[in-house]
């Protein structure tokens, strides 16, 4: 018998899902949990590594690995793993290969069809990037929905909705947030309004402040850590995964000890769970300006919601479903697992077995009306915050800040002064020899001392750039835009014998008493 297989390709963590005959499970593609950690490594032989096996492999080649790429589809510039260039789709279709081949030699045979999850806040071109994957991978019978129906579609399974009931999915995962008004009908649900999102904030935003609580506790230890430095760089490897192990420790205790085994420094980090709170609270109040906006254009109240879907890893941290609940005032479902709850509604929708509509590989033009990017509002609230308002610490010197950088800088100035310079000589000439040709009863401009030619003052460039060289004359205080007139072509038709060094009144002697 056949079964349907549902595929979450997060941005932290990837989970599949199979349904067979009614029954739906999660697939263990880990070592040791159902969830691989979203990560591709290259090796030098040109085999690929992922999952598990890449992350720990990670702190070895730390130039060979790659996390969190899905953030990154759309950008034309290439993820470099060992200095050669990667597309992102194709960093994915690496980690879907790897967990089709993984469920199909675990379940004797290839799924009769793939449901693969993408975010609701995906405009149309990032959809159809996306899209391109399972190509990649040599996958047919693929159909893509997003997350938040997947995730209602697992609710509806365990818990009796009414026909007509409108429940929100407030979806905060590894990388991104979504918020989605769904209303079940015809044994399936629809999208009501426009989804809203914030594709740059997620659990990895904050483990990330919990880096920079540490930095900070260390006096800048991890900022002055020497980036050549193997053995430096791997502690700092093993450090992140630390703050990771804290974050979600913090969802259970009132307080964690973050060990710090540098080659410099070995000690323990206090974090409480109110100083971590205080950290990413500006980013939940983030989220829930997007839940409302998902509301209103869907003309609904927060009165109006059955319940309040809660998905994704990071929503089981305590304080957003104390925010959630009490901004909306409508109980909050949390799953057993929240970032296990797409993938196994994925699966369901794989083998036909849930009422809803099934997936497809086309977007519905509802979908074309979507709001890829946050608003700017919600990206100024969602940045402060993290570790009081500073971004994460990087290892050593920032780039901006190196010498040859500097020097390459100066070297613009001085080579744009130059050709001013060269410019103004040529300007010079050219009214030098203008002048001669006038006729003897006109003396010609002179260079004094005391007066520069306006001439020279080069005008503005159309475009200003971030560096460039203004070239001013000495002593000239008229504005850059003038210019000297000179006389009209139509004076050059009278010819002249007087030689030009007689039209200077220079010789004359004024006697004297």
């Amino acid at each position: 018998m056949g079964y349907g297989l549902g595929i979450d390709l997060g941005t932290t963590f990837t989970a599949a899902a199979v349904d067979r005959a009614g029954h739906v499970e999660m697939v263990s593609l880990g070592d040791r949990t159902a969830a691989i950690p979203s990560v591709v490594l290259l090796r030098p032989d040109g085999s690929v590594l992922v999952g598990d096996a890449a992350s720990r492999r990670a702190a070895v080649e730390p130039d060979r690995v790659t996390r969190e790429f899905k953030r990154r589809l759309g950008d034309p510039t290439p993820v470099l793993l060992g200095g050669a260039p990667h597309s992102v789709a194709s960093l994915m279709a690496h980690l879907l290969g790897y967990v089709v081949r993984t469920v199909a030699g675990q379940q004797g045979g290839r799924p009769d069809r793939i449901t693969l999850t993408h975010p609701a806040n995906w405009g149309p071109y990032k959809r159809e990037l996306f899209a391109q994957v399972p190509k990649l991978t040599g996958i047919d019978r693929v159909g893509l929905i997003t997350e938040p129906e997947a995730a209602a579609a697992h609710y509806a399974a365990q818990e009796r909705l009414d026909e007509g009931a409108v429940v929100a999915v407030y979806d905060l995962g590894g990388g991104t947030f979504d918020a989605t008004v769904l209303r079940k009908r015809n044994g399936g649900f629809e999208i009501l309004g426009t989804p809203e999102g914030i594709e740059g904030l997620g659990g990895v935003d904050f483990d990330e402040a919990v880096f920079g609580h540490v930095d900070r506790a260390l006096d800048g230890k991890l900022s002055r850590i020497d980036p050549d430095d193997p053995g430096a760089v791997a502690a700092v490897v093993r450090l992140r995964q630390e703050c990771v192990l804290a974050k979600e420790a913090l969802s259970a205790d009132t307080e964690v000890a973050v060990p710090v085994l540098l080659p410099s420094v070995q000690t323990e980090v206090r974090l409480t769970r109110g100083e971590f709170e205080e950290m990413i609270r500006p980013s939940i109040t983030a989220t829930l300006g997007s839940l409302h906006r998902a509301l209103r254009s869907a003309n609904l109240r927060p009165a109006d919601l059955g319940a309040v879907l809660l998905v994704g890893g990071s929503s089981r941290i305590p304080l957003v479903s104390q925010l959630v609940s009490a901004e909306l005032g409508r109980p909050t479902a949390v799953d057993i697992h929240p970032k296990y709850g797409v993938a196994l509604g994925a699966a369901a929708l794989a083998s036909g077995r849930s009422g809803m509509v099934q997936a497809l590989p086309v977007p519905s033009p509802r979908e074309e009306t979507r709001v890829p990017a946050p608003r700017e509002q919600t990206r100024a609230m969602a940045a402060p915050g993290f570790g009081a308002g500073a971004p994460p610490p990087s290892l050593g010197r920032p780039k901006s800040d190196s010498p040859g950088r500097r020097a390459s800088r100066r070297g613009v100035v001085v080579g744009l002064c130059a050709v001013a310079v060269v410019a103004i000589g040529g300007v010079a000439v050219a009214v030098s020899s203008s002048g001669g040709g006038s006729t003897g009863s006109t003396p010609p401009a002179t260079t004094s001392a005391t007066e520069t030619p306006d001439l020279v003052t080069l005008p503005p460039p159309e475009t200003p750039q971030t560096t460039h060289a203004t070239v001013v004359p000495p002593h000239t205080n008229a504005p850059a835009t003038t210019r000297r007139k000179t006389p009209p072509k139509t004076t050059t038709s009278t010819k002249t014998t007087t030689p030009t060094t007689t039209t200077t009144p220079t010789t004359t002697t004024t006697p004297t008493t």
